[in-house]
């Protein structure tokens, strides 16, 4: 039997893929950098795929895989859950993945279990980074909340966003705020879908995850 639930194009990793059908609990993650980059990747908004956007000037590498949750948009909803900012950031809602495995390739899709995010302030824009563990994992599945993750891990992912972007001689205009647990990282995804439908509209996509 031929399987139909295909694209026949290459879908759009922010448009034409979904957020998950057990959003916000279990989101899909487009994975654009991985511990093992050096350089810094990011979407091309225009064209979807992945492009060099610097190479990284400090030493440090992320301390787990980095990327976004299609279909989601930090706009005014987000930036009202994050009082110390002027407005959300424009882009697609980050996330943080934790994998006992290492994952070291990146422009690939999984399903992520949301545990809880960093709330993060960058050049007064917010720009939550929401943390989710691997969905399936043998060591990190049973996680619900940050508070199970070792607080070593969370200090890692706190110190790498507070300096990815610092430049020598420069003022950091980095500003972590806290962290927070899995019912505010589920505000924080439910107001990004609704960001991305002031923005762009309804998705009129089929709903897709990876397979197990």
């Amino acid at each position: 039997m031929t399987d139909t639930n295909f694209s026949r194009w290459r879908p759009h990793p922010w448009h034409g893929l979904d957020v998950g059908v057990d959003a916000p609990r279990i989101v899909n993650a487009y994975i654009e950098i991985t511990p093992f980059d050096a350089i810094k990747y990011e979407i091309d908004k225009a064209t979807g795929y992945l492009r060099v956007d610097r190479p990284q000037r400090s030493s440090s590498h992320p301390p787990a895989l980095y990327g976004f949750v299609p279909q989601t948009y930090c706009g005014e909803r987000v930036a009202k859950l994050a009082p110390e900012s002027s407005g959300g950031d424009g882009d697609p809602l980050d996330i943080c993945v934790v994998s006992e495995r290492p994952i070291e390739r990146s422009e690939v899709l999984l399903r992520a279990r949301v545990v809880g995010g960093i709330k993060l302030i960058d050049r007064g824009e917010a720009d939550d980074k929401i943390i989710a563990v691997l969905e399936g994992d043998y060591v990190w599945d049973k996680v619900e909340e940050i508070t199970a993750l070792p607080p070593v891990l969370v200090e890692r992912l706190e110190h790498y966003f507070s300096t990815y972007k610092m430049v020598p001689g420069q003022p950091n205009k980095m500003q972590i705020v806290g962290t927070y647990g899995y019912a505010h990282a589920a505000a924080v995804i439910q107001a990004s879908c609704l960001d991305y439908i002031d923005k762009f509209g309804t998705p009129d996509v089929d709903r897709r995850r990876p397979t197990s």
